[in-house]
């Protein structure tokens, strides 16, 4: 159900909609509506949000974050499917995450609970 104020839609750079589809659909299995050869939107994602505001930890971007109950099994396969990880399994206040880049260049995160 959509509600006023909520947020609604993510929407990411995409530099190659070929790679940045494949890694999607190998590391998280999230499939794809194309709409013309330079868009496409992606299902298979609930959306939360927050706001860092520690100098030392928060992005220069948005960023993403998905849920993973297995850490360790998640980091592997966005490794597999051509994620880059820029900032290695590390604990935090709420659980632990990981971040990566995918083949567009877009870092996002990838956390469990404590």
């Amino acid at each position: 159900m959509r509600v006023d104020g909520k947020i609604d839609y993510v929407e990411l750079p995409g530099v190659d909609l070929p790679a940045t589809k494949g890694f999607y659909a190998r590391a998280f299995g999230w499939t794809f509506t194309d709409y013309g050869p330079s868009y496409t939107a992606f299902d298979n994602g609930g959306l939360d949000g927050g706001f860092n505001a520690d100098p030392e930890d928060r992005a220069a971007a948005p960023l993403v974050i998905l849920f993973a109950t297995d850490l360790e099994a998640m980091e592997a396969r966005v490794k597999a499917a051509g994620g880059s990880v820029t900032r290695p399994i590390y604990s935090f206040p709420g659980g632990r995450r990981f971040h990566f880049r995918d083949p567009s260049g877009n870092e996002l995160a990838v956390f469990s609970e404590a």
